[in-house]
């Protein structure tokens, strides 16, 4: 399996929410075909197949695990994996 595959994976399986790496849940983000615009320290993801907006900011190198419970909520609410 590739990068992409990996890290989705753990996402979905929502079991490690906390050790997600800020670079990661972006890239899965970009991957899926969302637009990105940062505004400070707020990356702002639209994807447009949604009304919903993905704000993530980092903390230090990782995401924060309340935004990557988000992610994959919009991820299968959407039926977004390829």
């Amino acid at each position: 399996m590739g990068k992409f595959e990996n890290v989705l994976a753990v996402i979905l399986r929502g079991a490690s929410d906390n050790n997600i790496s800020f670079s990661d849940l972006s890239y899965i983000l970009k991957s899926l075909d969302f637009e990105l615009r940062i505004k400070g320290d707020h990356f702002i993801h639209t994807h447009p197949l949604m009304i919903e907006i993905v704000n993530i900011q980092p903390l230090g190198n990782k995401a924060k695990a309340y935004q990557v419970k988000q992610v994959r909520n919009l991820i299968l609410k959407y039926k977004l994996v390829r």
